[in-house]
């Protein structure tokens, strides 16, 4: 059974998971790679200890032969980087009512890295997939225990999206190996997809000849009205703009404090299903909406750059807003999608900004 809470009284319990992981300080979005230290990061239970020199990916499941590589045996392979923008599937958790108790995400659980690896279809090809092959399966190294089942992280994926060209083994990030918090010595990066797919500290690759039934796949990350309904997964990231946040903030409230002057309001767009087609701005708490001026976008599953030039009439209190529209005709919905596990609420972000006369 799912607790809820309303907006506020926030639990020891969230306190606990907002203390442990983090997001993207908004003012980083200014950066096109997001430094390591400013990624967010979710982890779903402890952090294990690797030894590198003794790690080992396994390889087996229906396929013709089964594959042992070391770190170096992966390293030795052809290899790609590609930045990638990741966003965990929570992310704006925290603005449901009543809300899911979970990590509390605002808006800030999100980060583009340039991840480096070696794609997986190569892997699977070499294994030989069997002609049953309907699901791969990626478990990682972490352990724990959800609603008393104790388990090790792991998701699938349809075999049809796990050969996608662009699914990588990644051992980089940033050029450098991956940090302990993001999946050393190895994790899975699947490219549009939230956060919760891209396995971290891979341990097993298992080719299955029939869908995956584990808690994660059929208790987590579906999109539930009811606890008795199953609910369709949640795949692909949805469209979504933010705003990086203009002026000065409040120390406790953070709420943002702008000259009387002309202005620049600018962030990131990024959607899983296809490029950014249009970010428009609203200064009106949504009454009215312009478009804004759009960048450049790194790689296929980047986010893009947008900005927008703005003079305040008067001084005043303003609503500020942002939305994101791709080209597969997705936007941004103005109230947020409610959920039994709070996934997917990609609605507007909004920003309280006191514009003061000079």
């Amino acid at each position: 059974m799912r607790d809820f809470q309303a907006m506020t009284d926030f639990t020891i319990e969230e306190l606990q998971l907002a203390a442990r992981n983090h997001g993207l300080p908004l003012e980083a979005l200014r950066y096109p790679i997001t430094p390591v230290g400013l990624h967010f990061v979710l982890t779903h239970y402890d952090i294990p200890a690797v030894a590198p020199q003794d790690w080992r990916l396994q390889l087996g499941g229906r396929v013709a032969r089964e594959l042992t590589l070391s770190l170096e045996d992966l390293r030795a392979r052809p290899s790609i980087r590609r930045p990638v923008t990741l966003e965990c599937a929570g992310n704006g958790r925290a603005r449901l009512s009543p809300r899911p108790l979970s990590q509390p995400w605002l808006e800030e659980a999100v980060g583009t890295a340039e991840w480096g690896g070696t794609p997986l279809r190569s892997l699977l090809e070499e294994a030989g997939i069997g002609e049953s092959a309907v699901d791969v399966l990626f478990t990682g190294l972490d352990r724990g225990l959800e609603e008393g089942v104790e388990q090790q992280y792991e998701r699938s994926l349809p075999l049809e999206e796990a050969l996608r060209d662009d699914v990588l083994l990644a051992y980089e990030m940033n050029g450098e190996p991956l940090p302990p918090q993001h999946g050393f010595p190895l994790r899975l990066l699947v490219p549009g997809w939230y956060g919760m797919t891209s396995v971290k500290w891979l341990q097993r690759i298992t080719v299955l000849d029939q869908p995956f039934d584990g808690f994660q796949q059929r208790d987590r990350y579906r999109l539930r009205q009811e606890e008795d309904e199953a609910g369709p997964p949640v795949t692909r990231i949805q469209p979504r703009a933010l705003m990086s946040p203009p002026g000065i903030p409040d120390f406790l409230s953070r709420m943002r404090t702008l000259d009387l002057v002309p202005t620049v309001l600018e962030g990131r767009a990024w959607s899983g299903w296809a490029p950014i087609a249009g970010v428009e701005v609203s200064t009106d708490g949504g009454g009215s909406w312009q478009p804004a001026e759009l960048g450049g976008q790194a790689a296929t599953w980047s986010w893009t750059s947008w900005r927008y030039p703005w003079e305040p009439e008067a001084p005043g209190t303003y609503e500020l807003a942002c939305r994101a529209r791709d080209e597969a005709g997705n936007e941004q919905p103005v109230e947020p999608p409610w959920n039994l596990g709070g996934y997917s609420n990609n609605a507007v972000q909004r920003v309280t900004v006191v514009v003061r006369s000079t």
